[in-house]
């Protein structure tokens, strides 16, 4: 088990790599054959359920330039394995190169306390929170071209802009009275 290091390895002209966090893989899959589709550069995915991800295949793993933790937020394990795998991520990779992805925001059965906490993780580590819908191919393929957009800065695609930078732009922030009660 070792720490998963953003700037460890060379990166590979024209090539952008992206590691799928999702604990339970129900949109993980769909959204990674959507990303593949991608024509102007090479996306390579890689899927896992958690870090850390195994030892056996170091060597021959290409360089992950964006890892994304996909969350269904009508799922505490989703919420509670996300939060246990931050820990195997070198600190470097929060500058621009980690963003969460939530599923089933609209869901009936999703709690307020749970996206509040997400949000607060998002806010806490200075990342990007997007949404997705997942039950539908359309959501699938506007959640690609979001991430895309973010990937592509992330390998250094896009000149003139850095990962740092978008991430300052795109990162998730809370309302200043967030914490105070509602009156509702």
């Amino acid at each position: 088990m070792s720490l998963l290091k953003p700037f460890s390895k060379l990166p590979d002209l024209n090539t952008a790599n992206i590691l799928l966090v999702e604990n339970e893989e129900q949109f993980q899959q769909n959204l990674a054959n959507t990303l593949v589709e991608e024509t102007a550069v090479t996306v390579n995915v890689r899927l896992a359920k958690s870090l850390p991800l195994p030892m056996e295949n170091d060597e021959s793993r290409p360089r992950i330039d964006l890892v994304v933790f996909i969350i269904n937020l009508t799922s505490d394990k989703s919420f509670e394995s996300a939060k246990a795998s931050l820990k195997y991520l070198v600190p470097g990779y929060f500058l621009g190169k980690v963003c969460f992805m939530a599923t089933n925001a609209r869901h009936a059965s999703v709690r307020t306390g749970c996206l509040d906490a997400l949000r607060q993780l998002a806010v806490s580590l200075h990342c990007p929170l997007l949404f997705a819908e997942d039950q539908t191919p359309e959501g699938a393929a506007s959640s690609a071209r979001r991430l895309l957009t973010i990937l592509k800065v992330a390998s250094g695609l896009v000149p003139n802009t850095t990962a740092l930078y978008l991430s300052n732009l795109t990162r998730c922030t809370m309302p200043p009275d967030i914490d105070q009660p509602s009156f509702d």
